[in-house]
This record gives C-alpha cells, sequence and structure tokens, in this order.
C-alpha cells in the first residue's frame, strides 16, 4: 500500500513525485509512454524561469526526470488499463499488475485534437504529424501545411520555418488566436504563407502525405501540395480511465479546487489534465506542488 499514486510523468507529476520523496511519503509513479510529457516535444522553452536563453523541452523534461529519481521517487512503466477511485483504497492497474495507495494523483496531461479528415488515420507517420518539433526534421528543405490558430501552431511553424523550403498556416477563422508577437514574427518570416478562413477537408497521398485540401467558407476548394500536414488545433484531455468516478467539465477536463481536490475524497488533479486557465509548464509544476502537500496534509490527518 503506497502512500500516494501519481499517474502521468510530464512535469506536474515529476514535480509531485520530487515533493513527495522530498516529505518521506512513500510514492509511486506511473508512466505509460516517455517521461516528460507534452514538455518533452517542445523545440524551445523560453518562459520557464532560471534559464535566460531558453532551454529544450527535452533537455528540461530529462532534468525534471533526474532530479525526481535522485530524490528517490519510485516509477513504473507500462499500460495503464484500469484505475479505480471510489473506495478509500485507490488502485490502478499497470499491464496486469494493480497497485494501491491512500491517494492518488491524476496527472494524465491531454492528447492532441484529431484533424477528423479522410486520409488523416491512413497518412498518421507517413506525413500526418501532431507534433512539428518532434518530425519537422523529417521533412527538411520541403513544403509543409501546419493546421491551427493559437500559439502552438505559429510557434510550431517558425520552428519548421527554420527548415522547410515552405510552411503554410491554414486556420479557420480570420484572425489568429495566438499572442501577436507570435504571429508578428510569423508575418516577418519569407517562407511562411497564411490560408485563412478555410478548414481542412482531406489529406492527399496513398504511401505518403501529398497535400491537404481545404474548403473555405464559401465551399470552394483548393489542394494545398506538401509533403506533411502538422496538427495543432488543441488538446483533449486523457481521462477515459476516470470519466464516470469524478467531476468533470462537459470536455472531459477535471474540476478541482484551488488545492487540487476533485469531487473524490484523496483524488487529486494537476496540470493540463484540470480546468485551468492557464496550461503551462510552470503552471503544470505548481499544481503538482500544491497537490502532494494537500495529499499530505489530509492522508495524514
Amino acid at each position: 500500500m503506497y502512500d500516494l499514486l501519481i499517474l502521468g510523468a510530464g512535469p506536474a507529476g515529476l514535480t509531485a513525485a520530487i515533493y513527495a520523496a522530498r516529505a518521506g511519503m512513500n510514492a509511486l509513479l506511473i508512466e505509460n509512454k516517455v517521461p516528460g510529457g507534452q514538455a518533452a516535444t517542445a523545440h524551445h522553452i523560453e518562459n520557464y524561469p532560471g534559464f535566460p536563453d531558453g532551454i529544450s523541452g527535452m533537455d528540461l523534461a530529462f532534468n525534471m526526470f533526474m532530479q525526481a529519481q535522485n530524490a528517490g521517487a519510485e516509477l513504473v512503466s507500462g499500460q495503464v488499463e484500469a484505475v479505480s477511485l471510489l473506495n478509500a483504497e485507490k488502485t490502478i492497474t499497470v499491464d496486469g499488475k494493480e497497485y494501491a495507495g491512500r491517494a492518488v494523483i491524476l496527472c494524465m496531461g491531454a492528447d492532441p485534437r484529431l484533424l477528423g479528415v479522410e486520409g488523416e488515420d491512413r497518412l498518421r507517420g507517413k506525413g500526418v504529424s501532431y507534433c512539428a518539433t518532434c518530425d519537422g526534421n523529417f521533412f527538411k528543405n520541403r513544403a509543409v501545411t501546419i493546421v491551427g490558430g493559437g500559439d502552438t501552431a505559429l510557434t510550431e511553424a517558425l520552428y519548421l520555418s527554420t527548415m522547410c523550403e515552405k510552411v503554410t498556416v491554414v486556420h479557420r477563422r480570420d484572425e489568429f488566436r495566438a499572442a501577436p508577437s507570435v504571429v508578428e514574427r510569423a508575418e516577418k518570416k519569407e517562407n511562411i504563407e497564411f490560408v485563412l478562413s478555410c478548414v481542412p477537408a482531406e489529406v492527399i497521398g496513398q504511401e505518403s502525405v501529398q497535400g491537404l485540401r481545404v474548403t473555405d467558407k464559401n465551399g470552394q476548394s483548393r489542394v494545398i501540395e506538401c509533403a506533411a500536414v502538422f496538427a495543432a488545433i488543441g488538446r483533449v484531455p486523457a481521462t477515459e480511465l476516470v470519466r464516470g468516478q469524478l467531476e468533470t467539465d462537459e470536455t472531459g477536463y477535471i474540476k478541482t479546487d484551488e488545492n487540487m481536490r476533485t469531487s473524490v475524497p484523496c483524488v487529486y488533479a494537476a496540470g493540463d489534465v484540470r480546468i485551468t486557465p492557464l496550461r503551462q509548464v510552470i503552471t503544470a509544476c505548481a499544481d503538482g506542488a500544491i497537490a502532494v502537500h494537500t495529499a499530505e496534509m489530509e492522508i495524514h490527518a
């Protein structure tokens, strides 16, 4: 029986593991992918304090993981098959093995939102990608397209522009949601083109991406020739295994109070998986620290 089960090893989960270990709690960190979460896929992080010149997401995630290990955190990697939260003894099943704890911190993060168009699934990994910093290097000196209008989309477009011959940004509205400073930087790039008031309709290609068919508000379509399509249209919270056990909003994000408590006693949520006004590495870390503090006070009460 662990004091604490931490589900997810992104910035929130790694911070929770560090704080739990330093508090002397018997905690287990569970991750079904690579530690670091979405932060590990960021090409360059400029707004995390302590790094005047910024730091790559992979390096920051690796440093957090090493710090958690050095603090004594215990990690289990594997496929999470079931999560049971409603009894006093909480359990998480990983690759057929059940782990029990007195409290749980949910840090599963969020997964990329799909475009939902013909050809996307068939060409996933063959030119359709959800992480420009992960896969952009495969398309050096070629034309690529990115779909989205937020900070992520424009930042990834800037990153791709440093290696790709041409970057086309497709956005369904006539103006961007990204920060004005990011939009301004993108507009100054000669090899970034904007296709506004259009939505993706089909990814073209059989064995690899050949282009993206888009449709404008008048129903007219055109094909943008490209070797890759990067989707950056938001994320979906990874809460499938816990929905119905605690309160979420209509999209699946977990409801918490300011101390990271969920609607279930001794179950907490931290990072991108919960309802929060800001989803950044630093806020995820803060959530993880607060969640451990709350859990420690309540399970030892």
